[in-house]
């Protein structure tokens, strides 16, 4: 069956109510918003603590401990940069500070136009090959600057 498109607030609720009574129910509904809109929009929030029966607060906290959640629509390309120790000991936090001025947003932000999302992120796994980056869920090692040369063209 195709998917009512016309009624973004009652496919949500749809979305939402699949999942009440289900084990991990909260999470799976909030996955299915994230994975169709995006992002969680606030407005969503009421309606999912009526549908599982706790406080706006309990899903706010949900949504804030887990950083896939995001409350805004994230760019078209994400970049997240590694921010750990061992990145860091290899010049991760130059590469943020070049990334963000070639871009001209700040860390968590989203260009103007909407192409591109910069986020920190707290390991990927490759700390023998840092400083570490993940560019569109594909993960890159021995990141410098001339990334995001790319981006900031398109940007200009």
């Amino acid at each position: 069956m195709a998917e009512d498109t016309s009624q973004p607030g009652r496919m949500n609720g749809d979305m939402i109510t699949a999942h009440v009574g289900e084990v991990g129910g909260l999470m799976r509904a909030l996955n299915a918003l994230q994975e169709h809109d995006g992002y969680i929009d606030a407005a969503n929030v009421p309606k999912l603590a009526k549908a599982f029966n706790i406080t706006k607060a309990e899903v706010k906290g949900v949504i804030s401990f887990y950083d896939d959640f995001t409350k805004a629509p994230k760019g078209k390309h994400v970049i997240r940069i590694c921010q750990a120790e061992a990145c860091q000991a290899v010049g991760s936090r130059a590469l943020t500070a070049a990334a963000l001025e070639k871009l001209g947003i700040g860390l968590g932000e989203t260009t103007a136009d909407g192409r591109v999302t910069v986020e920190a992120v707290y390991c990927l796994g490759l700390c023998a090959s840092g400083p570490a980056a993940m560019v569109d869920g594909e993960l890159k090692g021995r990141v410098n600057a001339h990334l995001f040369d790319a981006f900031a063209e398109d940007e200009a």
